[in-house]
């Protein structure tokens, strides 16, 4: 009997595990990419005796699939995608092939900020329980690769909407959904209920006997959990309001009450400091709740769980100014965090790739606590007519060490540097990690 082919559209790390899981499951396996695939995943193809072209798609071999991988990364609309649904080929995501080959539960983590930090924490919880647990999605190694090389009982996966697009069968046993705010409406037809849509999919193929984990206090979600038929049962958590079931905040304390499991912890208590980190902590504690983890393991790990590189990161102090490196912050919503949560005045290092930002929403904020703002990027135009008038000096740089040169000339004992850029990174810097990194090393220079 011929074997199945396969073909898988991207190098990265999704592609790549994809690829090596397809191998394993008897498929005639080729990948493409359309850029050039970084040398270490390259090397890892050719050990695995995989066929793979890079700077180029043939058409001939991607139409001849009997099923197609797609990184997340690669939009419907790319041609040889639509190509290939004009042809009924099914196009599927890395998480729904390999989600296919596994019986392990998934707890499985959405939202338009602070997926990183709830999914890390969620995973750590499981971790220190003592669960066999694997960390995939967005966050460390592939899905597939993980159940390619060796199965966990448990997977926490971080799933953006790009992955969620491509995922049809795949179902989550704890379904966290922690806010919609506009994001990536580029990828949508500039429409937001296509966006919203695409993170209520983490609903689907649900059954009673799974959960739906979701912030109530936001107002997009609260009103699409009112719209839709949900199988799952439903467990929200809130810090406005006292509920009688899930979790919320009562005299300072964190109260979770589900699946017949109470828990309680002062929120002063908590690692994560930060409103927008006490939902990521209120989602993380529901889902140990729901597993049944003991209470004493949860208290130790949400009392002292380190945070995410890049995301609010405390970074060092340099003669009484606090640089905080929030490279992360790739949109309004998680700058809007970022500067609510700031103790000290600002100075503040934003810019990059716009997409489409409304900075009407920070100019409060940007008024209260900002004395300065360094414009990092090729084109910071809009930046600077946004802000112009709010705050005493607006001013740009070209490099990131500039960037933070200035910055620190506009410090003064007492304050906080915060890089919190509102945009992607790709004009200047390879990703947001390579952002943060050399926002690092320019501060160590200083």
């Amino acid at each position: 009997m011929p074997q199945k082919k396969l073909v898988i559209l991207g190098g990265g790390e999704s592609g790549v595990g994809a690829a090596i899981l397809g191998a394993k499951k008897g498929y005639d396996v080729f990948l493409s990419d359309l850029g050039e695939i970084k040398g270490d995943y390259q090397a890892t193809l050719k050990a695995h005796g995989l066929a793979f072209e890079q700077k180029q798609h043939t058409e001939a071999r991607i139409l001849d699939a009997e099923l197609v991988v797609k990184s997340p990364g690669i939009p419907d609309k790319a041609p040889i995608v639509v190509k290939l649904k004009g042809q009924n080929i099914p196009v599927i995501s890395e998480i729904e092939f390999a989600g296919r080959y596994t019986d392990a539960k998934t707890i499985c983590i959405t939202g338009s900020n602070g997926k990183t930090t709830t999914t890390l924490l969620t995973y750590e919880l499981l971790k220190r329980a003592g669960l066999n647990v694997g960390l995939a999605g967005n966050v460390g190694t592939s899905f597939a690769l993980q159940v390619a090389q060796g199965d966990f009982d448990y997977y926490v996966i971080e799933l953006s909407s790009y992955q969620l697009d491509n995922m049809e069968e795949f179902r989550a046993n704890i379904a966290i959904l922690l806010n919609i705010t506009p994001d990536h409406l580029d990828r949508y037809e500039y429409k937001m209920q296509n966006y919203v849509d695409s993170k209520m999919r983490i609903l689907q193929n649900q059954r009673p006997d799974d959960w739906f984990v979701y912030c109530a206090d936001d107002p997009v979600v609260a009103a699409e959990v009112t719209k839709r038929t949900i199988q799952a049962q439903k467990v929200p958590f809130s810090i406005t309001a006292v509920l009688k079931e899930g979790c919320w905040i009562e005299n300072e304390t964190m109260k979770i009450n589900v699946n017949t499991n109470t828990f309680d912890m002062t929120i002063y208590d908590l690692a994560l400091q930060g409103k927008h980190n006490l939902y990521n902590s209120m989602a993380a504690g529901i889902s140990g709740s729901i597993l049944n983890l003991r209470k004493e393991d949860m208290r130790e790990c949400l009392s002292d769980f380190q945070g995410v590189e890049h995301r609010l990161e405390k970074f060092l102090r340099v003669h009484n100014i606090e640089f905080i490196n929030d490279s992360k912050a790739t949109n309004i919503n998680s700058v809007w965090y970022a500067l609510e949560s700031m103790q000290s005045p600002v100075v503040w290092i934003v810019g990059g790739v716009d997409k489409g930002n409304d900075y009407s929403m920070l100019f409060d904020l940007v008024k209260e606590k900002v004395k300065a703002i360094v414009c990092l990027g090729k084109d910071n135009d809009k930046i600077m007519a946004a802000f112009d008038g709010m705050v005493p000096d607006i001013v740009e740089a070209r490099s990131m060490e500039e960037a933070v040169r200035s910055a620190y000339f506009h410090a003064q004992k007492g304050d906080a540097v915060l890089l919190s850029p509102a945009c992607a990174s790709f004009d200047l810097f390879e990703n947001y990690e390579d952002r943060g990194r050399q926002f690092k090393a320019a501060v160590r220079n200083l």
